[in-house]
């Protein structure tokens, strides 16, 4: 079983387990460490530290492996993170046996990232909960200073998992 550098197991947790619970449930879960760590975190080096009803949040210590050929931080990294806690926003509205998925995001970058940044914060806040559409916003921000780095909204598609 693959593990992070802290030692958290890396891995999926059966859909079936996260149709049983409602979305803040299981987020909550992810970010205790009652589940693994999801893979796409664990490539990037990112986790969920804060979730709450309409909220949640992630933490990345930019690193040279997030480098893109021109010297700063990828934007790839701000996209996924953005994506992640707005998509984790709207999940923490979802009741049980109910999913979702991202179908537009739209992000815009206000500076560049880089090893110098240090921690960053992905905040994903709910903005408008529909029974088959929400929309959430999101802001990349600095730990320590609260500087902005990128922000973006996106939508996601709700509908039921697990065979519910």
């Amino acid at each position: 079983m693959d593990r992070t550098e802290d030692g958290r197991a890396v891995g999926l947790v059966p859909i079936e387990t996260m149709a049983a619970m409602s979305g803040l449930d299981f987020l909550s879960g992810l970010a205790s460490g009652r589940f693994p760590v999801p893979p796409m975190a664990a490539t990037l080096g990112f986790r969920l530290i804060e979730v709450e009803r309409g909220r949640a949040v992630f933490r990345v210590l930019p690193e040279l492996r997030h480098y893109n050929p021109i010297g700063s931080v990828h934007g790839g990294l701000a996209m996924t993170l953005l994506d992640s806690c707005i998509g984790c926003a709207v999940q923490t509205t979802l009741a049980a046996g109910l999913g979702y998925a991202s179908v537009e995001t739209k992000v815009n970058f206000t500076r560049a990232v880089g090893h110098a940044s240090g921690p960053l914060l992905a905040e994903g806040r709910i903005v408008s909960e529909g029974r088959r559409i929400c929309t959430a916003k999101g802001r990349l921000i600095g730990a320590e200073d609260g500087r902005l780095y990128a922000h973006g909204t996106g939508t996601c598609l709700v509908f039921p998992i697990g065979g519910t």
